[in-house]
């Protein structure tokens, strides 16, 4: 796909260091459009709960994306990419699942609710495309 701009993105990933000055993720699973992610793109990172996280940790630059090729014979994959980041400022304040818990009303146009739907819907860790309101929102935490 050749894009015209840049879009946002949202990645929640096991992070073994929040404070580091550069990420990278291999192979992560892509949902809502973030198997278009690119060069130049602009993430939020979230340090998955799963994993003791706690939720929003960084805002970075994508440095590298390569999508991963399917495997052979299976008819239903996700999309994966291998991503690299270097981190452009830290959160300053919690976001995490329980803060967005309550979003709950799927069709509410909400960022939270955006954000709650993407991510905690499902518990999987996932790079996700999100809306511009998600990004303005998410930017308040920095």
């Amino acid at each position: 796909m050749v894009r015209d701009e840049s879009m946002i993105f949202a990645i929640k990933a096991e992070v073994i260091d929040p404070q580091a000055k550069t990420f990278a993720f291999t192979a992560q699973k892509t949902m809502y459009g973030g198997k278009h992610i690119a060069t130049g793109d602009t993430i939020f990172i979230f340090a998955s709960e799963n994993e003791g996280g706690p939720g929003l940790i960084a805002r970075g630059v994508i440095t590298s994306a390569r999508s991963i090729p399917k495997k052979p014979g299976i008819a239903r994959q996700t999309p994966r990419v291998s991503i690299t980041i270097r981190r452009t400022a830290l959160a300053k304040r919690r976001l995490g699942r329980s803060e967005l818990k309550p979003f709950s009303a799927w069709k509410d146009g909400r960022p939270e609710t955006e954000l709650n739907f993407k991510f905690y819907r499902q518990a999987t860790n996932k790079i996700v495309g999100i809306s511009d309101e998600a990004a303005a929102f998410l930017r308040g935490f920095f």
